[in-house]
């Protein structure tokens, strides 16, 4: 019998997922103009991918950590006991744990900047990353099955990918201005 984990697992989960987000841009395009569609679409992939990064079982990962060398709670040690990473990442699962939340707090800001209360939902998003992140590393700790440990340091990484990514972020909505990107409603020939 074959168990759902390892990289491909998140490979097929993150492509699945894309084609679903794809199809909720394309749906919002017409009501909210492409960067606020792409943006929320994007934001929503992006929280769905460190799901799948952080939760999918390590069966296959050299970065599993074993059941008998699972700590019984939540190691404290800001900096340890972080392996190495993900080849992919030379510097270490600290920089990956730090750029997968990047993007989503770019998005975030993107996502709600068409809106007034955007300078209110970024501040209250860039808090809701955080317990994501917190609660992500509570479910490691509490889920034998997926091989992972749970590390106040990832907490910290991931909190400040994404307060990178809100700075980011508010660089880029003065580029892509999304509150011009509305959609605008074409006139009858009527003159109505």
């Amino acid at each position: 019998m074959n168990e759902f984990g390892g990289t491909g697992a998140m490979v097929l989960g993150t492509v699945a997922s894309a084609v679903v987000f794809l199809l909720l841009a394309l749906a919002l395009l017409k009501p909210l103009g492409w960067v606020s569609a792409f943006s929320i679409a994007g934001f929503l992939w992006a929280i769905t991918v460190i799901g799948l990064v952080t939760l999918t079982p390590l069966d296959a990962v050299d970065l599993a950590i074993p059941e008998d060398a699972r700590m019984a709670t939540c190691s404290t040690d800001i900096g340890g006991p972080a392996p190495d990473g993900f080849w992919i990442f030379e510097s270490g699962q600290r920089t990956l744990n730090t750029a997968l939340f990047i993007p989503a707090g770019a998005l975030l800001v993107l996502s709600v900047a068409r809106w007034r209360a955007g300078w209110i939902l970024t501040p209250l998003g860039l808090v809701a990353l955080a317990v994501y992140s917190a609660v992500i590393e509570k479910t490691q700790l509490e889920v034998a099955r997926i091989d992972r440990a749970c590390d106040v340091t990832d907490i910290v990484d991931n909190v400040t990918g994404a307060a990178f990514g809100v700075g980011l972020g508010l660089v880029l909505i003065l580029v892509f201005q999304p509150w011009r990107h509305k959609h605008r409603k074409r006139r009858s020939r009527a003159g109505y």
